[in-house]
């Protein structure tokens, strides 16, 4: 999908040196797919201590 994007080129610039990705569309989709990533993440953390997972890690992977 083609959409145009107002974004400064300072900041364009900077993330393609640090992330060494060569071309502005791999740049976004990197950019979009870390953001969705760090939002899943977020929302996992709001279960930690709420779940009781009462698992033998052993008996999962089989090991005796």
């Amino acid at each position: 999908m083609r959409t145009s994007l107002n974004i400064p080129k300072s900041l364009l610039d900077e993330a393609m040196q640090l992330t060494r990705v060569k071309t502005k569309t791999a740049l976004i989709i990197l950019a979009l797919e870390e953001l969705v990533r760090r939002n899943k993440i977020a929302e996992l953390k709001k279960y930690k201590g709420k779940i009781d997972l009462d698992a033998d890690l052993d008996v999962l992977r089989e090991r005796k």
